[in-house]
């Protein structure tokens, strides 16, 4: 009915009545069916052993299995049944061989069944198909098949053994009722619950039949096959490195010399037997890389000079070139005395550095020749050889490897195009300073601007750190400087707020035409990267020292006016400040250079003009042409004298490799011990103009991160 695509709900055709008629009617049988459940006789006495037998078949119209207990009593046996399986076939064609194999894999399930459930020591167990391509899938050790057939195999092999698996016929097979069915009358007179008539004699003899795979089996996989002719012959040192550590290399060799002496047994190799594969494994080496060396030992003729081991003095000893020392009289062990030369650059030199390492557990380069020398051996070039080693090692990257750097950047636009005081500005938070407030005593924070140009400051009081009252300062700000252009700042929680408020507000009224035309733009640097923010770094740690005195000097504490007129009188003092030093300590020099001369356009000495103002122009009764002398002569000045000065990088000074997508790194996090920085792997890398990067993204465990390069370490390079 379901391979006719009926629904529960429609009517049988009347070609299926009839079908349908008959199976009611056999349902009725049932009654009349009884199955016997003893397994032993009370006459049967006490056996000696007890069999598991499991038949299975299949054939178009389904596939099943049956089970039965054997025991024997010396002569007596008796066999009982235990449970079967009958299903029907897919309604897919699947072909006959694959439902038999199927039906194969059904009895090895219900014989972890059957031994899981019985409270019977099973002494053998049996497993009886009539299909002799199965006992071909299973008795196979050379071919490949495809998956349907390799995934059922595997299962067979897993829980059987290949010697458990017989052939019977298949008149003899009673699975066959499972796989064609039977009515009740036949049922009560087949072999379903007594068993084949072999399982009742006192022996069981199974047929021997040919297990062999027909040619053009379908479930095999065809093999292709490519011959290539070699014209180097193979050298067993290259195949040293297919082995990644020492201890593996010279265990596989000792298994080998343990089964070309005849020796077998899976136990670890003996202390003798690791010593002689050692000696073995340099042997092969020393031929490799100083063949034109032991041939000279051979025919007993003195060593060259131009050779690259004469300053060694090498000795042949036990096979092995060794170092000719002036210490052979002391009593300190041969190994010490004279060790074994080791050629460094070779694949197995470094598996014995690496060994040597990781028993310092990853300490130094001196450690590490102290360790190698220790253990016998002198490695040609050893010291720039664990050097290197030590350098790629990713261990001693995690515990010691500083974080990356690259070379110093230009300098952005805002920083030496010249352009109005607070265009370009940068901006920090820093306090608090607790003020009084009545009889209470709350915390005020101060907020410095820099003139990414001229360098000039200027800060405003902050209640809170929130971000209304950035708003407010930042309002401030422009009413007294002038509209900004650009802000760059340090990504903190009250600056990031500020920015989506304020664009925000922008988009929505326009509330200011200088804003809205030249889109006051939000620069954040990379998180947890202060070093880009030296500009106004630098400021407040001036500002800092100031306050300090000043608040020093102070007795009690200042309220919220005084604390604002500290500010802005700190504010002066730093503007007041040199530019520039390389004259300073020249009495006859020009007045220095401060950010006071461009916001305040005072000057006491006159300075020399450039361009078309003169001199003259100091004191003319024309407003404008003074402040315009002075404001050329500041420009002029800042260019010579401050621009001049920052044009020199003081460190990072050559380009490094960059971090590039695919990177392993740790992610530096100064509120936690270097053990447990994280890991990440580098997702995205932003080159700079320059196309050196210096700004990253970072995928670690809980998601994902943005971080200057100075923050991460090299741990592996993609």
């Amino acid at each position: 009915m379901c391979q006719n695509g009926l629904d529960w709900n429609e009517l049988l055709p009347d070609s299926k009545k009839l079908d349908w008629n008959l199976w009611c009617n056999e349902v009725q049988n049932l009654k009349s069916l009884k199955i016997p459940r003893c397994i032993k006789p009370s006459n049967f006495g006490p056996y000696e052993y007890a069999e598991l037998h499991h038949f299975s078949d299949a054939s178009n119209s389904g596939y099943g299995q049956c089970s039965y207990l054997r025991i024997v009593n010396g002569t007596q046996v008796h066999c009982s049944f235990l449970i079967g399986k009958a299903r029907v076939a897919p309604l897919k064609v699947v072909t006959i061989p694959r439902l038999e194999l199927t039906a194969a894999v059904l009895s090895v399930k219900m014989s972890s069944f059957l031994k899981r459930e019985l409270n019977i020591h099973i002494n053998k167990e049996f497993f009886w198909t009539d299909s002799k391509v199965v006992l071909g899938y299973i008795n196979n050790e050379a071919r490949r098949f495809h998956v349907f057939v390799a995934n059922r195999v595997q299962v067979i092999r897993e829980s059987t053994d290949v010697s458990q698996w017989h052939y019977v016929e298949s008149n003899s097979n009673p699975a066959d009722h499972a796989s064609r069915g039977l009515n009740i009358k036949e049922m009560n007179s087949s072999t379903w619950f007594t068993g084949p008539r072999f399982l009742w004699q006192d022996k069981i003899e199974s047929e021997s039949v040919c297990t062999e795979l027909q040619l053009g089996d379908p479930e095999v996989k065809n093999v292709r096959t490519l011959n290539v002719l070699s014209d180097q012959s193979a050298n067993i040192v290259d195949l040293f490195k297919r082995v990644s550590s020492w201890n593996l290399l010279v265990s596989v060799i000792a298994r080998i010399q343990r089964f070309s002496n005849g020796i077998k047994g899976n136990d670890s190799p003996s202390v003798q037997e690791r010593q002689s594969a050692e000696n073995a494994i340099v042997r092969l080496l020393q031929q490799d890389a100083f063949r034109q060396t032991l041939s000279t030992f051979e025919s007993r003729k003195r060593i060259p000079a131009t050779d690259k081991l004469y300053r060694l003095n090498p000795i042949l000893g036990d096979g092995l070139l060794r170092v000719g020392s002036r210490i052979t009289k002391s009593n300190f062990s041969s190994e010490f005395n004279n060790p074994i030369i080791i050629p460094a650059n070779t694949h197995v030199g470094k598996l014995i550095i690496a060994h040597a390492h990781n028993e310092t557990h990853h300490q130094g380069r001196g450690i590490t020749l102290n360790k190698l020398r220790s253990m016998g051996y002198w490695l040609i070039g050893g010291s720039k050889a664990v050097a290197s080693f030590i350098i790629d090692c990713t261990i001693c990257r995690k515990l010691r490897r500083p974080t990356e750097h690259q070379k110093m950047a230009d300098l952005p636009e805002d920083r030496v195009v010249p352009s109005p005081p607070f265009t370009y500005v940068g901006m920090d938070c820093f306090g608090p300073f607790v003020v009084k407030q009545g009889r209470n005593e709350i915390k005020r924070y101060g907020l410095l601007f820099t003139c990414m140009c001229s360098r000039a400051i200027h800060i405003e009081m902050l209640d809170d750190m929130s971000t209304d009252c950035f708003l407010n300062a930042f309002r401030c700000l422009i009413a007294i400087r002038g509209a900004v252009r650009q802000i760059r700042s340090d990504q903190g929680s009250n600056f990031v707020g500020a920015r989506n408020e304020l664009l925000k507000e922008i988009d929505r009224t326009k509330i200011s035409a200088y804003l809205a035309k030249k889109h006051c733009e939000f620069v954040f640097n990379a998180p947890d990267a202060s070093h880009t923010g030296g500009v106004w770094e630098r400021q407040i740690r001036t500002v800092r020292n100031i306050l300090n005195t000043v608040l020093t000097l102070r007795q009690g504490r200042l309220d919220d006016s005084s604390l604002r007129t500290v500010f802005y009188e700190v504010m002066a003092i730093v503007n007041s400040r040199p530019l520039t030093v390389s004259e300073i300590d020249n009495p006859s020099s020009i007045e220095p250079l401060t950010p006071n001369h461009l916001l305040t356009a005072k000057s006491d000495i006159p300075l020399p003009p450039p361009g078309i103002f003169t001199k003259e122009d100091l004191y003319a009764r024309k407003r404008w042409r003074r402040v315009q002398y002075l404001l050329e002569q500041f420009w002029s000045r800042w260019k010579n004298e401050y621009l001049a000065q920052v044009s020199l990088r003081q460190k990072w000074h050559e380009p490094r490799r960059n971090i590039k997508v695919g990177d392993i790194v740790l992610v530096k996090d100064i509120d936690m011990p270097r053990n447990n920085w994280p890991m990440a792997r580098v997702i995205e890398a932003n080159p700079d103009d320059d196309g050196l990067v210096r700004r990253v993204k970072v995928k670690v465990q809980t998601g994902t991160l943005e971080r200057s390069i100075h923050k991460l370490v090299l741990l592996v390079a993609n």
